[in-house]
């Protein structure tokens, strides 16, 4: 309830109890539910009124309420529609990456064979070259 825990709520009532006396803490309850009451009433009240004012202008809530569901799943549809096409897309773009990472491996495996028996040459290198180096 209003995110209170059990030991939060007993605490808040045991403050209460404390700052109005036992005296006073039932004549709080039964005013916040009187308050309680009539806010629920006011509500029915200007809901209700919403409801004749549009049936007395010419609008049918009921209809209202079922173009609303109509052009909901009519939007639905069209999503849906649009999101079953993008599976093709889908499939070519990791067509397009599995190519590209294919392309890249290649690249680095031809740098990497001239850098490789470059550093075997220059291990092989004995002499006052490699102390240079």
């Amino acid at each position: 309830m209003f995110g209170i825990g059990g030991g939060e709520l007993i605490f808040i009532m045991f403050i209460v109890l404390m700052l109005f006396g036992s005296d006073k803490v039932p004549e709080i309850a039964r005013t916040m539910g009187k308050a309680m009451a009539q806010l629920k009433n006011a509500t029915n009240d200007i809901k209700s009124e919403i409801q004749k004012g549009a049936e007395s202008n010419g609008f049918d809530t009921k209809t209202i309420g079922d173009l609303r569901v109509n052009l909901t799943s009519e939007i639905d549809k069209v999503k849906n529609n649009l999101l079953g096409d993008t599976s093709q897309y889908t499939d070519i773009r990791e067509n397009i990456t599995s190519e590209i990472n294919k392309a890249k491996e290649n690249m680095i495996g031809d740098i990497n064979a001239p850098l490789e028996s470059t550093k075997e040459i220059i291990e092989d290198i004995s002499g006052p070259i490699k102390r240079q180096l």
